[in-house]
């Protein structure tokens, strides 16, 4: 069942099993999960079924660290989330991302690989990601041989990407539309989580329209799944019961944002450009989603320069004013700096089917082409894990927002370990190079300069990039000491506030958040269905 908070005849009470805060990844996958156990769910969207910019403008708020995105544009505040422009890349976390690492001031998850493995497996199944393999060995059953590199040095995996163009969106959610135990809500912007009076549980929640209807919604359990900057903005907006907002008697909400920072790390010198952009371009199987490789740091790497976990790959650098050089420079366009009004995402969706067509068919020979002429440079990209830094945090700001809510501001920090985690994986991919006879690799001069700073790239945007990887502002700990929920994402202290998403990721990896999201969402499905069979 559909429902519009605007409507006048709207209900002013809702009640359900499960209240779910936020219409993305997470909230959708657990909405389908726990109505498919028969328990009945409301789900609340801050926005309505697709984009409208006085809801967007919700999401205001100000960069007060790092150069970053504007905050408006890096998540979308209407139904389907940010995976409204989700670009379907997959990829698990690495076993030692969920370890303690010595070297890594805040590292160590309370759960381990093993113990969301099944999940991943669901998770990926539900995103028709094909065979559940990302290892290297897919080189071998693409009949493709990969450089032979020192497996000490450099290993491989390979990204899955999901082919459903905005899966998560309204066009996709007729099962829970016509699912009798389900209400989704849009236009209900929750301004406050109101806790019971010992502060132990949550009472209800009020969400209110820009028109100003308002309703309480009241559930034997809350989930926030609104993504890490608006997660930890709520914790901190509800703070009449508990001063420094719910969660936050240690004063962990907010802290330890991190995102997937993206650059150029070393430019190769090689006879042949073009061999490496190919032999590691995007792949089109006969069956089956596409799948792309990526360089990445071992274990025994990581473990040895004692850097955080990362990833790369080859990028060229093409004439901006020729064919796919100008294509990607419009394609990064349509993506980070116009609104993502129906009309904008359908012209990036037919834009990146019209690359991908071009990157297919053509792009080998006309790469070989432009190399030939000059135009065209070979450099080696990371995607870089960052370090979690209690210092790297979402604070509420002074402006306050149309609902009469303070907005939320980012500082992001980044850290001495993150810049020289990818200049020790560039050295190592130059060692190999050497060894190798492939050709000879030349770091990128800021990253030795004596800064923590992550330069402005023009060639990926016009911002030090992220992913949109917003990630731990809620984490996950075994005590209230060092985060804010437990290991069942149940936020420390409360019997029935619980949160889902990236916000309660420990640390980040290098990999692409969605899976783990959707995985995590659906083993706390497992624990919501479990303690639901124990309540009265």
């Amino acid at each position: 069942m559909l429902l519009d908070l605007n409507n006048a005849s709207a209900p002013t009470r809702l009640e359900s099993d499960v209240c779910v805060v936020g219409g993305g990844a997470a909230g959708v996958a657990l909405a389908r999960s726990l109505s498919r156990r028969g328990r009945d769910v409301c789900l609340l969207e801050a926005g309505g079924m697709d984009f409208e910019q006085q809801t967007q403008d919700l999401c205001l708020g100000d960069n007060v660290g790092m150069e970053y995105y504007e905050l408006e544009h890096s998540r979308l505040r209407f139904f389907g989330g940010t995976t409204n422009i989700w670009g379907g890349r997959s990829i698990p976390m690495d076993r030692i991302d969920f370890e303690k690492r010595d070297w890594i001031p805040h590292s160590g998850w309370p759960i381990t690989l093993d113990d969301l493995e099944p999940y991943y497996r669901i998770a990926h199944d539900s995103l028709e990601l094909g065979e559940y393999d990302y290892s290297a060995e897919m080189w071998e059953k693409l009949n493709l041989t990969p450089i032979k590199f020192d497996p000490e040095e450099i290993g491989h995996l390979f990204w899955r990407f999901d082919l459903k163009k905005e899966r998560f969106n309204s066009r996709q959610i007729d099962d829970l539309l016509s699912a009798g135990n389900v209400r989704i809500v849009i236009h209900a912007n929750v301004v406050k989580i109101q806790a019971g009076e010992s502060a132990r549980d949550v009472s209800h929640l009020v969400a209110r329209t820009l028109e100003g209807h308002q309703a309480e919604v009241h559930a034997k359990h809350y989930v926030l799944a609104c993504g890490a900057i608006e997660n930890a903005r709520l914790l901190l907006l509800s703070d009449d019961t508990e001063q420094a907002g719910i969660g936050n008697a240690t004063d962990q909400v907010g802290r330890y944002f991190m995102e997937h920072p993206h650059g150029r790390i070393a430019h190769i010198s090689t006879q042949d450009p073009a061999w490496f952009w190919a032999h590691y371009r995007k792949r089109y199987p006969r069956s089956g989603p596409p799948l792309a490789p990526a360089l990445v740091a071992p274990e025994a790497l990581q473990r040895n320069k004692q850097i955080l976990n990362s990833a790369a790959t080859f990028k060229i650098q093409r004439d901006p004013k020729l064919g796919l050089g100008l294509g990607k420079k419009v394609y990064l366009n349509l993506k980070h700096d116009l609104n993502a009004t129906k009309g904008n995402r359908r012209v990036w969706h037919v834009y990146r089917g019209v690359m991908d067509w071009l990157q297919k068919h053509v792009s080998v020979t006309l790469a070989r082409a432009t190399a030939r002429t000059r135009k065209m440079d070979l450099y080696l990209m990371a995607r870089a894990e960052q370090a979690p830094n209690p210092d790297s945090r979402v604070k509420l700001s002074g402006e306050r927002d149309s609902l009469g809510c303070r907005r939320g501001d980012l500082d992001w920090q980044l850290s001495e370990l993150d810049k020289r985690t990818v200049l020790e994986f560039a050295r190592a991919v130059g060692r190999e190079f050497d060894r190798l006879g492939l050709g000879s690799l030349e770091t990128m001069p800021w990253m030795e300069d004596g800064t923590t700073a992550w330069p402005v790239d023009p060639t990926v945007g016009n911002h030090p990039i992220g992913g949109y990887h917003h990630m731990g502002t809620t984490r996950m700990s075994d005590t209230p000491a060092t985060g804010v929920v437990d290991k069942n994402c149940t936020v420390h202290g409360y019997a029935n506030l619980h949160i889902a998403g990236s916000s309660v990721f420990t640390t980040g990896g290098w990999a692409n958040p969605t899976l783990t999201i959707l995985a995590l969402a659906h083993r706390l499905s497992d624990h919501l269905d479990e303690l639901l069979r124990q309540e009265p």
